[in-house]
C-alpha cells in the first residue's frame, strides 16, 4: 500500500512540475493571441526546445501540445458553450436533475444546518495536507463527513493554510499528509472517476448550496454560463449573486466552478487564476474526446 501511496505522489509530483511550464506556456499564448503563436516560439518562451516541449507537454497533457492548445482558443470555447447549454436542457427533459442521478462526478453533498454554518467550524477536527497536483501545489482539508476543502496554493503554502483557518478557525486543525494524500489519484486521475466514492463536507448559505449543486450538474468536458446556473436553480435575475456563489465554492475541481464562462464565450475570472482555468478546461475537453 505505502509503495503504491510513493508511486502515486511521485508522479503527481512529476506532473505538478510540469504544470508550472503548461501554465507559463498559457500565458504566453494569453498574451500573444493576436498572433496566433507557433508551437516553437512557445517552446521557446518557457525555455525549452520544441522536442523537449513536446515531450513534457504530452506527459502532462496526454495528447500533443498542437491538440491541447487549440481548447485554448475563444472560438472553440464559444462552441463547448453552445453544445453544452443543450446537453443542460437535454439532461432535464428526460429527469435528471437530481443530485444523484446527474452526478457523473460522482460526489455526494452533505449540506449542513444554518447553526453549524454559524459556528465556523466549532467542535470539528480538519485534517489538512499540501500536495502535488497535476495543475500545482494544492491544499486539502477533510472532516468525518468528507472533502471540505480544496484549494490551490497561489502564494505561499502559508497563505493557502491562513485562508483554511479563516473559514474553520472554530474547527481543530491536524496536519495529516497520510490521510489526505489517498485523494489526489481520485481527484485529479479523470480515468478513476467514478470509481471511488468521494464525499463532501459543504458549508454554506442554502443560496450557496443550491448553486453549487448546479455546478455538479455540468458534464465533463462541457461548460455553462452564470446565466444558465442561474436559470437552473431558479433564479433568473440573481447573477450577482451567483457569481459570487460560484466564487465562493470551497472544493476547487470536485465542484466544478472552472466550468462557467460568460455567456460571450470569455473565459472570465477564477479564484486560483485564469491560465489554471484554461488549463483545466482544456485538459478535461481533450480528454473527454481522446478518453
Amino acid at each position: 500500500m505505502e509503495s503504491t501511496l510513493r508511486q502515486v505522489q511521485s508522479g503527481a509530483s512529476e506532473r505538478s512540475r510540469d504544470y508550472r511550464l503548461i501554465e507559463q506556456a498559457i500565458r504566453f499564448i494569453e498574451a500573444n493571441a493576436n498572433r496566433q503563436p507557433e508551437l516553437a516560439q512557445v517552446a521557446a518562451a518557457v525555455g525549452l526546445s520544441e522536442y523537449h516541449f513536446q515531450r513534457t507537454f504530452t506527459r502532462w497533457a496526454g495528447i500533443s501540445p498542437k491538440r491541447f492548445l487549440q481548447f485554448l482558443t475563444k472560438e472553440h470555447a464559444k462552441e463547448l458553450l453552445a453544445q453544452s447549454e443543450n446537453l443542460l436542457e437535454a439532461s432535464h427533459q428526460v429527469g435528471l436533475s437530481s443530485l444523484g442521478r446527474l452526478h457523473d462526478l460522482f460526489v455526494a453533498t452533505e449540506a449542513v444546518s444554518p447553526g453549524e454554518y454559524k459556528s465556523r467550524g466549532a467542535g470539528l477536527t480538519l485534517h489538512y495536507g499540501i500536495h502535488a497536483s497535476p495543475f500545482g501545489a494544492c491544499l486539502i482539508a477533510t472532516t468525518e463527513r468528507g472533502i471540505c476543502h480544496l484549494g490551490f496554493v497561489q502564494t505561499s503554502e502559508g497563505d493557502a493554510i491562513d485562508n483554511l483557518v479563516a473559514d474553520w478557525s472554530q474547527a481543530k486543525m491536524i496536519e495529516d499528509y497520510k490521510s489526505t494524500a489517498p485523494l489526489i489519484e481520485p481527484i485529479f486521475d479523470l480515468s478513476q472517476r467514478g470509481k471511488e466514492s468521494l464525499r463532501l463536507h459543504l458549508r454554506g448559505t442554502n443560496f450557496q448550496i443550491k448553486v453549487w449543486e448546479a455546478l455538479l450538474q455540468i458534464p465533463q468536458g462541457t461548460v455553462t454560463t452564470y446565466e444558465g446556473i442561474a436559470a437552473r436553480i431558479g433564479r433568473p435575475s440573481a447573477l450577482r449573486a451567483v457569481g459570487t456563489a460560484v466564487g465562493h465554492n470551497p472544493v476547487a475541481v470536485l465542484i466544478p466552478c472552472h466550468r462557467v464562462l460568460r455567456k460571450d464565450g470569455e473565459f472570465g475570472n477564477y479564484r486560483y487564476g485564469t491560465a489554471r482555468k484554461k488549463a483545466l478546461l482544456a485538459y478535461e475537453s481533450a480528454q473527454s474526446v481522446h478518453g
